[in-house]
This record gives C-alpha cells, sequence and structure tokens, in this order.
C-alpha cells in the first residue's frame, strides 16, 4: 500500500453508513402515505448521494478503489423497523422517523470520529463541509421525530 493512502482515515465508514441510508430512506418512503414527509425522505436521499459523490475520492485514498458498501447496523435498524411496522401497523411512520433519525446520529458519529482523525487538509474541509449538511439532515428528523411522537 502506498504511503499516501494511509493518510485519510475512516471515510469510507462514512459512506457504507450513507449508502444503508439511502437504501432505508428509499424503502421507508414507499411506506409512507403523507406526500411532504415522502419528499423528505427524497430530500434526505438525494442529500446523501452529494455527499457520497464528495466524498468518494477520499475513499479511493484511503482504500484505493471507491466504497460501495453498506454499515450493518443501518441495516439492522431497517430491519427492525420492518418487524415493528409488521407488528404494529398504526405507528409506522413514527418506527421509520425514529430508525432513521437513528440512522442520522450515526452519520454524524461517524463524521465526528474521522474529523477527530489526523487528516488531511483537504480532507478535513471536505469532511467538515459534508458534515454541515448532514447536520442540517439531522435536524430536520429530529424535528419530524419530535412532531410525529405527539
Amino acid at each position: 500500500m502506498n504511503s499516501h493512502l494511509s493518510n485519510v482515515h475512516q471515510v469510507s465508514d462514512i459512506i457504507k453508513v450513507m449508502n444503508s441510508g439511502i437504501n432505508f430512506y428509499d424503502k421507508a418512503k414507499d411506506q409512507i402515505e403523507n406526500p411532504e414527509i415522502k419528499q423528505l425522505f427524497v430530500h434526505m436521499i438525494i442529500e446523501k448521494e452529494r455527499a457520497i459523490a464528495e466524498l468518494q475520492p477520499l475513499s479511493e485514498q484511503e482504500n484505493g478503489h471507491i466504497e460501495q458498501g453498506n454499515d450493518i447496523a443501518v441495516d439492522f435498524r431497517e430491519g427492525y423497523a420492518k418487524v415493528l411496522d409488521a407488528v404494529k401497523s398504526d405507528s409506522t411512520l413514527h418506527i421509520y422517523v425514529d430508525q432513521l433519525e437513528e440512522v442520522e446520529d450515526k452519520v454524524l458519529e461517524k463524521l465526528n470520529s474521522a474529523l477527530e482523525q489526523p487528516q488531511p487538509a483537504s480532507c478535513q474541509a471536505t469532511l467538515r463541509k459534508v458534515k454541515v449538511n448532514m447536520q442540517q439532515c439531522h435536524d430536520k428528523m429530529k424535528r419530524l421525530q419530535v412532531i410525529t411522537e405527539t
């Protein structure tokens, strides 16, 4: 492995969480009837796709290839939401929103962890830019979570 490949850390982990989040949002939007919430989920997908596009060059520096994998913890949350949905169909929206808000938490957790690592300046700048956008996504889901709890 070239020494420059080891200068970028944990970017692939962020992309894996985002890939899983995209899959989860895509499936959740098909289960929700409210058109405004569907549109919010589409927005979240688009924002994550943009973030991944910005992060992929860093993933290539980190691992020598683009990252296409998923995060198992996020995939587990998706399965959990499906099981609960089958059991408690009257609270489908709340179940999905709770689990998707947790996905947003995980994205921020991974971004914060990567930002704590020694990274090249350009990587730090990209991570900070992506974090600002992902914080906005998190905040939107948190507001929706509060609304759906009542």
